[in-house]
This record gives C-alpha cells, sequence and structure tokens, in this order.
C-alpha cells in the first residue's frame, strides 16, 4: 500500500488548492467535533452501559472471550452497526449467555462449520463486501477485514482475485489504517471504472478522532491486472460530513454514475434524526464535490442508511446494466441497509436525474419499509456490473448466529454469499430475481434424480444420497388440485417468524426438505412452502427456513426466517437450496425470495449429514420432484507470484 507516486491517474478536468482544501477541512472539523462533543455528551451518558472493545494486535483474542460473562457489542461506539450476536445476551429474558453456558464445541464440530465453497479469508474477521468489478480478466473482490482476530476491530480491506468468482486467490491487504483520515478503520467503499480505463476507488475512513470522512484511492499500476498495491490521494479526505449531519453518521460511497452534463454523481447514506437519508454529490474529478440540494430518497422511521447501492435494471432485457445506463425501458433499484435492524431492503421506482431524486413504485413498500433481498443472514451487500458478461451481480455479507466464543475459538467469522445475478422480475415487475452466478454449477458432482415422489400428510421420507454437507438441490412441488378446491377459506395470516416452524400443523403446509439432518432427526433445519386459502379464495403462497431444531447447541441463535413469495398461476412451486456446511441459501420461484441461513449442528455433520423430504399438510398429498449434485469444494487458496497472471 503506498501513499505517493508519480502516477496520478486522475481527471484533469477540474482544479484546486490543495492546501486551502485541507484548512477548510481541518477548520470544518472542529466545529464538527465541538457540535458533537455538545450534542453526544448526554448520548453518551444514557448509553455508558453498552462496553465496545475494538481489539489490537497486542490482545490475546482467546483470553478476551473467555474471560467475560457478557456478550461485548462491537462497532456501535464507534460508528457503525452492531457487529456482535447481540440477540444471544438476551435469551431467556436477562439470562446472558457467557463462558459458563457456552456449548463444549470440539475442533470436529468446529472444523466441520467452514465452508467449501463460499468466500471467507484464511482466518479471522470478515463483514462488508467492497468496491468489487472486473478488471482485465479478473474478478476483484476486497472485503472488510480484521488481520488480527475472529472478532469486529481494526479494520482494513482484504483483496483477492478470482476468474470465475468461484475459484478465488488471495492477495495482500489493499489498503491498512495507517493515515490519519482512516486510522479507526479503513471502511466501506465502492469501484468506479472510468471510459478511459482508470479505476476510481471511494471509501469511508474513520479518523483519528471518529469522524466518518470519504476519502479517494487508485491503483498504482493500471497495467497490474491484479492490481496488488493501491495509492491513497494525498489531500484525503475529499469529503467530510455537511452542516447538520453528525459526524458518524456519513457513510459507504457507491459506485459513481454519469449525468446527462458529463458529471460522476454519487450518493452516500445518513438520517436526520430517525429519518435515513441519502445525500447525493456531483464531481467531475472525484476530488472536488458539489452537494446537490435535493436527496435522492428520505424515509421516515428507517434510522441510519448504511451501504446504500443505485442501479438500473432493464424492463425488457434479460442482460445487466451499468450503472450509468440511460434509457426509456428502465427502472431504477435503490437498496438500503439498515442499521437499527441489520437487514438490506430495497424499492424500485423512476429516477429523476434534474430532480435528483428516485421515487419507488409503490410508497408504501419505499426503500427500509418493505421488500427486503433476503429474508435470513444477508447484510451490507454491494453489486457490480459485470461488463465481462453483461450481468449485475450482487454480493452480501453472511454474518454468524453463533457465539463470539465459539467464533474466538474457531478462528473465524462471517462468509460471502455465492454471488447472484440480480435482474428484474418481468413477470411481476414489482419485484428483483436473485439467483446464483451459473459459475457454481462447474463445481456440480455426482446427481442423484426423484421424480414424481408422493408424500403424504405427516410423513418423513429420508432420500437415498451421499453424504449431505455440500449440496446443490432444484426442487418442485405440487398440491393435490382437489385438496386444494376442499380447502375451507381462511383469514389467518401465516408469518414465517411467528407460525410455530416447521412442526405447526396447518391444511396446506408446511412441506418441503430437511437439510442438515441426522438420521435420528436430533438435528434437522428445514427449508418449506406453507399455502393458505385466504378468504377470497387466492392461495398464498410463504418459504420459510426453521433453524429451532438445527442444533443441540445453546449458544446458537435459533430464529425462523422467510416471507411470503408470489407464485403466478401456473407455476409450480420451485426452490433451490445450496448447503456448504454452515451455511444454506434458499431461492423460492427462481428468486423472488431468498433466505440465507447459518447452521451449527452438533451431530448432523460430515457422513452423519443427510437429506428428507417431509410434509406437514394435515389435507393434501405433495408430488416433489428433485435433482441434489454433490459439490466440489472450490479450494480457495493464497495467490503465488510464480502463477501467471
Amino acid at each position: 500500500m503506498r501513499n505517493d507516486s508519480p502516477y496520478t491517474p486522475l481527471l484533469n478536468n477540474g482544479s484546486h488548492n490543495n492546501n486551502r482544501n485541507k484548512e477548510i477541512h481541518l477548520i470544518v472539523f472542529g466545529f464538527l467535533l465541538l457540535a458533537s462533543l455538545i450534542t453526544f455528551s448526554g448520548y453518551i451518558a444514557s448509553n455508558n452501559n453498552v462496553v465496545s472493545v475494538v481489539p489490537h494486535a497486542d490482545v490475546s483474542f482467546s483470553d478476551e472471550v473467555t474471560k467475560t460473562n457478557t456478550v461485548v457489542s462491537r462497532g456501535v461506539s464507534a460508528g457503525v452497526s452492531e457487529k456482535s450476536n447481540m440477540f444471544l445476551s438476551a435469551a431467556g429474558g436477562n439470562k446472558v449467555v457467557g463462558e459458563s453456558e457456552s456449548f463444549p464445541w470440539n475442533n470436529t464440530m468446529l472444523s466441520w462449520q467452514r465452508t467449501a465453497f463460499h468466500f471467507q479469508p484464511e482466518k479471522n474477521w470478515m463483514n462488508d463486501p467492497n468496491g468489487p468489478m472486473y478488471y482485465k480478466g479478473w474478478y476483484h473482490f476486497f472485503y472488510q477485514y480484521n488481520p488480527n482476530g475472529a472478532v469486529w476491530g481494526d479494520i482494513v480491506w482484504g483483496h483477492a482475485v478470482s476468474r470465475d468468482m468461484i475459484h478465488w486467490l488471495h492477495l495482500p491487504l489493499a489498503m491498512v489504517a495507517d493515515q490519519w483520515y482512516d486510522s479507526n478503520g479503513v471502511w466501506t467503499g465502492s469501484a468506479t471504472l472510468l471510459p478511459d480505463g482508470q479505476v476510481i476507488m471511494l471509501y469511508t475512513g474513520s479518523t483519528n478522532e471518529s469522524v466518518q470522512v470519504q476519502n479517494l484511492a487508485y491503483p498504482a499500476d493500471l497495467n497490474d491486472p491484479l492490481l496488488v498495491d493501491w495509492i491513497k490521494y494525498p489531500s484525503n479526505p475529499v469529503l467530510v460530513p455537511p452542516p447538520g449531519i453528525l459526524p458518524k453518521d456519513f457513510r459507504d460511497p457507491t459506485t459513481a454514475w454519469l449525468t446527462s452534463e458529463g458529471k460522476w454523481r454519487i450518493t452516500i447514506g445518513s438520517k436526520l434524526n430517525k429519518t435515513g437519508i441519502a445525500l447525493v454529490y456531483d464531481t467531475v474529478d472525484f476530488k472536488t464535490y458539489e452537494r446537490k440540494e435535493n436527496l435522492l430518497n428520505a424515509v421516515p422511521g428507517t434510522g441510519m442508511w448504511e451501504c446504500v447501492d443505485f442501479f438500473p435494471v432493464s424492463k425488457k432485457s434479460e442482460n445487466g446494466l451499468d450503472t450509468s445506463f440511460k434509457g426509456d425501458d428502465v427502472k431504477h433499484v435503490m437498496k438500503v441497509s439498515l442499521d437499527d435492524d441489520r437487514h438490506d431492503y430495497y424499492a424500485l421506482g423512476t429516477y429523476d436525474e434534474k430532480k435528483v431524486q428516485f421515487i419507488a413504485d409503490d410508497l408504501k413498500n419505499d426503500v427500509g419499509i418493505g421488500l427486503r433481498y433476503d429474508y435470513g443472514i444477508f447484510y451490507a451487500s454491494k453489486t457490480f456490473y459485470d461488463q465481462k458478461k453483461d450481468r449485475r451481480v450482487l454480493w452480501g455479507w453472511i454474518g454468524e448466529s453463533d457465539s463470539e466464543y465459539a467464533d474466538v475459538a474457531k478462528g473465524w467469522a462471517s462468509v460471502q454469499s455465492i454471488p447472484r445475478i440480480v435482474k428484474l422480475d418481468k413477470k411481476t415487475g414489482s419485484n428483483l430475481l436473485q439467483w446464483p452466478v451459473a459459475e457454481v454449477e462447474s463445481l456440480r458432482l455426482k446427481s442423484d434424480e426423484f421424480k414424481n415422489l408422493k408424500v403424504k400428510p405427516g410423513a418423513v421420507v429420508s432420500l437415498d444420497i451421499e453424504t449431505a454437507t455440500q449440496l446443490d438441490i432444484i426442487a418442485e412441488f405440487e398440491i393435490d388440485k382437489e385438496a386444494l378446491e376442499k380447502t375451507a377459506e381462511s383469514n389467518v395470516e401465516y408469518e414465517c417468524s411467528t407460525s410455530g416452524g416447521a412442526s405447526k400443523r396447518g391444511a396446506l403446509g408446511p412441506f418441503g426438505l430437511y437439510v442438515l439432518a441426522d438420521g435420528d432427526l436430533s438435528e434437522y433445519t428445514p427449508v418449506y412452502f406453507y399455502v393458505v386459502k385466504g378468504s377470497n379464495g387466492k392461495l398464498k403462497t410463504s418459504i420459510c427456513s426453521d433453524q429451532s431444531r438445527s442444533s443441540l447447541a445453546n449458544d446458537v441463535h435459533k430464529q425462523i426466517y422467510g416471507s411470503v413469495v408470489p407464485v403466478l398461476e401456473g407455476e409450480k412451486l420451485s426452490l433451490r437450496i445450496l448447503v456448504d456446511h454452515s451455511i444454506v441459501e434458499s431461492f423460492a420461484q427462481g428468486g423472488r425470495t431468498c433466505i440465507t441461513s447459518r447452521v451449527y449442528p452438533t451431530r448432523a455433520i460430515y457422513g452423519a449429514a443427510k437429506l428428507f423430504i417431509f410434509n406437514n399438510a394435515i389435507e393434501t398429498n405433495v408430488t416433489a420432484s428433485l435433482k441434489v449434485w454433490q459439490m466440489n469444494s472450490a479450494f480457495i487458496r493464497p495467490y503465488h507470484p510464480d502463477q501467471k497472471r
């Protein structure tokens, strides 16, 4: 990581006085910090019961975690969303889960949890995906990384490259916290590829005074396809919190897009009281910026917006679109990560460039209050346009739902989702479709096929396959038409999280698959459909993933995830599931609704893991057809200089 170089690969359209710019920034900082001290004095006093620990290289992580009986908050006091599994601190009312109640994990169990074909570092903590792009034959993936341990803190940028987004090679750290403007963390950012071949990286830095500022970096050598070395712009920061925005509420710049005036436009997440907002800036050189008066969007009650993403999708073509694409047959997608609940929400709508405004098609489902990318564990996501294959690709951070104690014991925490293709659902016009990139199918090995299995009410059927730890499953289900006609109409609403899970029987559900199950069904994770016949005679279908019986361990968060999935007339119920050790990704109806789960079995591991089909509906048989592939490992490993570039 270099900070000075004779090479300056930036647009030269605008000029400015660097020294004066720095002085202005320092003055702004002074006012902001003074205001923040006054504003936050009451806040700090009222929140001094929250402990925040940012670990450093000289800290023994095992000692730190195992000597405490409380769950430690990480990230909030530094100015980002909660990075600890705080749900464990409230298990059973005021009961605190700590060392004395941790499950006796052994190395066999913990080793099994590491994934085989999802991206993760060799060790330690990882969170947000950063700056994904395709450059000179390589897919680049950067990510928030703690090089010193398996908990959040000391955040720098990890870096990996791949030819296919499946088989990754680890590279040296791309950027480290070595400047005053990012000394408390090199936080989330985005890449912009300019038409002349330049690569721009904007990222949030947490300063030595914990003020969130935006910084510019660029490759030291554009001829290096691996982009190993990066230069931080000498006059960073290029943006500081504007008046009215608190020092810790200004983060995560987006990929830039071109306006009709030839300027580059970005948006940055923030909040005003409890209203989530997206600030907008224009630039010609990525050094100086003009703040636009209007907000791209603002939604009351949604709180701080992190990791904002903004991109077009085609209403006609199946291909993805460059972020700067303009046209009549286009909708725009605005996505935010909500600091308050750690979920990723999106809305489809119209972008008015002149008014600098995004307007959701359905205001009742505006950003932060409607649709989600994923109804399980999936956060801080980021897309990029893959110009090699004309597609929009989505990455998402998959956190842990076990205890910090277990993470430290195994030496790592978090994985990334399988990259997903994102496009508009042309049939509904009101939601996106997400689907694993086709490259993951290169890992398919032996397959087993089961056609037209008749599963009676209350039945659980074991499927004769090899080990069920690494699988790609495609399944279709049909309910008996006669049963549908006879089933009484109901006003009861079904909610996956509150309706009792897979064991709670109804007329037309639940039915689906038990993944990561042992032979005695002491542990199993159901992924299932539940159908309700409404008072108007129409069917309403939910897709759910139930972790409540997934593990015998007591220090694991066992939630039931899911949501409604649109099913159009004439469609069978379809489901794809990727099982990769401790992660289960489910895609219903071609990716209209997605659920990602983390699962930590103690018995259903290695050769003991099995796959079952079940039908807990009371009034209907279910006919199912499945194809199940064993999946190979992606063999993610470090890059060696003698490998061909």
